[in-house]
């Protein structure tokens, strides 16, 4: 299944590669990307090798990179909490790095006008102190005696949702109109700003913490017994809960730092990889990171090809999908329970 979900991302990102306002034959992307290999083949059409390389390509791999990251991180978050609700958006941790992120555009406009290597470290870095703020937050609101309380954790999510958004408004009151422009284009998810300049910040505060969660494996599933089977099974249990939500947190944070908010991925993408593959961890993670970057770049094809040559907000496309999910989700819940 792992190679079945590989050999399917290849083929959505060549497909991406070609489709667009500015359509490239399948045979050119060949060649074009044959040409980076050191393959000498006629026939490049350096205008579209330029589209592909410098605008497409970047694009489609950070694309990977914070579906991925999205996937797993929500993966991981549920088997944490044992709860098939979570998802990085609910409890807080895309709201808040997304107020952390408005705070550092709005009211630091010294850091975000300097050097690139400050924008482009500054604001991710920026965002993940936010998203791990808030879901720390959710999670101490959420303990009682020891246990995380399933109902407390989703309105404490919510309540912390509203704050962060009371907030990003208040900040939003003191932005100019070129700012406010720029964060309602953002806030709806735009991976339209992607280039070669982020991709150093995505794969190294998104790809290496995604690694670091599917070494977690074994943990998870020591905690999906319960905390305290877990702990006669010897492994630290706060030291674990705090692990994954940093690596959430920041996994999250540089994501929405980098294309704005994107939601639901992280709450599909678990559920279909648990149908498929099981609860095993091992499987999960990995699939679950392969499942939200097929995700993601469908979606991004979608709204670079739906209305070309315009483009849909990705997040848009995400929310379509996934809240009549998490409906279905709640109604097969509730008819479990009752």
């Amino acid at each position: 299944m792992l190679s079945a979900l590989g050999i399917a991302l290849i083929l959505i990102m060549l497909l991406s590669l070609s489709l667009g306002a500015y359509a490239i034959p399948f045979s050119s992307v060949l060649a074009i990307l044959g040409e980076q290999f050191g393959l000498s083949l006629e026939g490049v059409d350096r205008s579209a090798a330029n589209v592909l390389l410098q605008i497409r390509l970047p694009r489609i791999i950070i694309a990977l990179l914070i579906g991925g990251g999205l996937g797993i991180a929500g993966a991981a978050l549920q088997g944490l909490f044992r709860n098939p609700l979570v998802e990085p958006g609910l409890i807080g941790v895309s709201s808040g790095s997304a107020l952390f992120a408005v705070v550092f555009i709005v009211l630091i406009p010294g850091l975000a006008g300097s050097s690139n290597l400050i924008q482009n470290l500054g604001m991710p870095l920026f965002a993940f102190l936010g998203g791990l703020t808030h879901v720390w937050a959710v999670y101490q609101l959420a303990r009682t005696q020891g246990r995380t309380d399933t109902a407390t954790l989703i309105l404490a999510g919510v309540a912390i949702n509203a704050l962060a958004g009371a907030l990003i408004g208040l900040t939003l009151f003191f932005a100019d109109d070129s700012a406010l422009r720029s964060f309602t284009f953002w806030s709806l998810g735009d991976l339209g700003a992607s280039s070669w300049s982020k991709f150093p910040v995505a794969i190294s505060l998104i790809g290496i913490p995604s690694i670091m969660l599917m070494l977690e494996y074994r943990n998870l599933n020591a905690l999906s017994l319960g905390e305290r089977e877990a702990f006669h099974m010897g492994i630290s249990v706060q030291r674990v809960k705090i692990k994954i939500l940093i690596l959430s947190a920041l996994i999250v944070g540089v994501g929405v730092s980098l294309a704005g908010m994107i939601g639901f991925v992280g709450l599909v993408v678990p559920h279909l990889i648990r149908i498929g593959f099981g609860a095993n961890h091992r499987l999960v993670l990995p699939a679950s990171f392969l499942l939200g970057a097929i995700l993601l770049n469908v979606a991004d094809l979608m709204a670079r090809t739906v209305v070309s040559p315009a483009e849909l907000p990705i997040g848009v496309l995400t929310a379509l999908i996934g809240a009549p999910f998490f409906i279905y989700l709640i109604f097969k819940l509730n008819k479990i329970n009752s």
